[in-house]
């Protein structure tokens, strides 16, 4: 790594650079730093920083105490002091890297409590529409690209051409209904797949029907549909766990590939100023690739992976801290990792048409307003719940459920309170995720339980998802209740934030603005800003501090202060004063995990990653919240 001086962005020669300072060995080679990252800080020591900014505007993210324009790190990989830029000219010695930030800001880096980085490692394997609305020639001319860049003659006749984020209402004229003609009349013979950003619906050319013996004849699978036309033969078209009897017959991805697609995305997590995150989808497959990842030096944040329970594994407690317990035996040793963290799915999805989410009060028919006999469905009962938490809570496990509607949230909270009654414990920091609508009537239930409130603001805007796609079903009382952030605050409830990447773009710093404003870069409006909108200091501390306690390692991250890990972010603008909207636009320049260097952006692999992140953010969202996973019913982020 070169510092140089940028005439715009932070100088990394700045006005204390010593003279001859070329790089220090333990700062410089930070993909490396997985093993590093997870060790507990050691105390500082004396003599010369590794590391020196200065001319900054450091948010600590601690209360009180008088402004903070300097940090020197020290090769120990922590936070050697803070303060002022003249008072720590002392640790500046003969191969000390010096950086002048401008005024800029060096803060925390980012915590993402909620995450799925290998899964997006997996899908940037595919071609994606993107969720695009396409008239049919217009789809076929994409396609046919796509043919020619997966291999095109040379692929023929057996490679499988899969796409994801397929819009599955996105063919233009609206109501064009897809059939499998559509795709038999691209010029090839291999099997063609279209995977919905929805995760519900799967369209399939005729040689991908053949393949997978799909007739007129085939049945049903439990859980999913073979739409079938007038004919009644297979349209092409299926539907939930129909997908599967494709799906099954595509090639795995080698490992190699996998491995090579995962470590350029966690470069793309580092280039927009991850530190830690939590993987909020985890069994023996993603293990073994951050084993991988690790072995490779290519895991550059601190990583918590939580386990997923399927439903069946919900109701029995003893059984699920076996497997668990398995897993951190034959895993806990990858450098980087640190277990102790399971996730459960209680509900699905709240948007029209899926309506999965599980409701307090039943939706509502979107043309009548009228009540339906549907409140989504509820995986697990709030005593099943409540007696795997207390399992897990005596072994000193946190858990972490996936919650979207009321009632969903509601029974989580039912099953904290058994488990806190059952284990008398008082600070086991388990946490629902999402909170996409929670009820007045539980919003103080966060605090008195010590549950972390692990909120995805970036979707905290007026949109298609939050406003057609959602307010004529549940009607505009409930609906005031999206994603009740301040009041959640307010009612003393600790705030996590998390991306939920792929599902949504990682575009960290809208997802940040949009917190405050609850209306980012893409919203077509504020979505109840005044009554849920929070500080700038809250945002930033919610997606620092507050997962680093939502993680159990406070005492480790989160903040910059003197003897903790220097997991620190460079940034070229000062987000502690600009204006809101431009903090979407933030870039970062440097990112450091336990003191090394995971992201330069002046480097070649860090123009490489920022690069990625440009082309995330200028590119559409996902045709639904359920976009990320490509399999089984309601897909991984909606449960069974």
């Amino acid at each position: 790594m070169k510092f140089t001086t940028s005439s715009s962005g932070p100088s990394r020669r700045g006005l204390l650079a010593a003279a001859g300072a070329a790089g220090a060995a333990g700062l410089i080679g930070g993909p490396a730093a997985g093993a590093a990252a997870a060790a507990a800080p050691a105390p500082a020591k004396r003599g010369s920083a590794a590391l020196v900014i200065h001319n900054a505007r450091v948010f600590t993210g601690t209360h009180g105490g008088p402004p903070v324009d300097a940090v020197a790190v020290g090769r120990d990989g922590t936070v050697l002091d803070t303060g002022r830029g003249r008072a720590l000219h002392r640790y500046v010695g003969r191969d000390t890297e010096v950086v002048d930030a401008r005024g800029n800001t060096v803060m925390s880096g980012i915590h993402d409590g909620h995450v799925h980085p290998l899964g997006a490692g997996d899908r940037s394997l595919r071609p994606s529409l993107e969720g695009a609305e396409t008239t049919l020639p217009e789809l076929q001319e994409i396609l046919r690209g796509f043919l020619a860049d997966t291999g095109g003659a040379g692929a023929e006749p057996d490679g499988w051409l899969v796409v994801e984020d397929w819009n599955p209402v996105g063919l233009l004229p609206t109501g064009t209904v897809p059939h499998h003609s559509m795709l038999d009349a691209l010029p090839t013979r291999r099997p063609v797949i279209l995977v919905g950003g929805d995760g519900h619906n799967l369209w399939a050319n005729q040689r991908a029907l053949d393949t997978a013996g799909i007739t007129a004849a085939t049945p049903d699978p439990p859980g999913g549909k073979i739409v079938k036309g007038p004919d009644g033969r297979p349209t092409g078209v299926l539907k939930d766990d129909a997908q599967g009897l494709v799906k099954r017959h595509v090639p795995e991805q080698t490992r190699a590939e996998l491995v090579a697609a995962c470590a350029k995305v966690l470069e793309q997590a580092a280039a927009s100023g991850l530190t830690t995150m939590m993987d909020a989808l985890v069994g023996r497959h993603e293990l073994e690739l951050y084993r991988d990842l690790a072995a490779a030096g290519k895991l550059p944040q601190r990583i918590v992976p939580a386990l997923r329970l399927e439903v069946e594994q919900t109701r029995d407690p003893a059984g699920s801290l076996a497997y668990a317990r398995d897993l951190r035996r034959e895993f806990g040793g990858v450098p980087g990792l640190r277990f102790g963290m399971i996730k459960v799915f209680l509900d699905g999805v709240i948007e029209y048409p899926a309506q999965t989410a599980a409701l307090l009060e039943p939706y509502l028919d979107g043309t009548t307003g009228k009540p339906t006999g549907n409140r989504g469905e509820l995986y697990t009962t709030a005593g099943e719940y409540g007696r795997l938490t207390a399992a897990f809570n005596r072994a000193g496990w946190q858990m972490h459920a996936h919650g979207l509607g009321d009632r969903a949230v509601r029974t989580a909270l039912d099953g904290y309170a058994y488990a806190r009654r059952a284990t008398g414990q008082r600070d086991p920091r388990n946490a629902v995720a999402h909170l996409q609508l929670v009820d007045p009537a539980d919003l103080r239930r966060f605090a008195a339980l010590g549950v972390a409130a692990c909120m995805q603001l970036q979707w905290a805007a007026k949109d298609t998802w939050t406003m057609e796609a959602l307010l004529p079903y549940i009607g505009p009382r409930r609906h005031r209740w999206m994603y009740p952030a301040r009041s959640l605050e307010h009612a003393g409830a600790r705030l996590s934030g998390g991306s939920d990447w792929p599902v949504d773009a990682l575009q960290v710093w809208n997802q940040l603005r949009t917190a405050v404003d609850r209306q980012g870069a893409h919203g077509s409006g504020e979505l109840y800003r005044e009554l849920e909108g929070l500080s700038r200091t809250s945002a930033l501390r919610m997606h620092t501090s507050g997962t680093a306690w939502q993680l159990r390692q406070e005492a480790l991250t989160g903040t910059v202060e003197r003897g903790k890990a220097a997991d620190l972010v460079l940034l070229d603008r000062d987000v502690t004063r600009c204006p809101v909207p431009d903090i979407s636009d933030t870039v970062v320049e440097l990112t450091l995990v336990g003191g090394r260097v995971v992201h330069d952006a002046r480097s070649t692999t860090g123009r490489a990653a920022a690069a990625r992140v440009t082309r995330a953010a200028s590119g559409p969202r996902p045709a639904s919240y359920a976009a990320v996973h490509d399999g089984g019913r309601h897909a991984a982020c909606c449960g069974a």
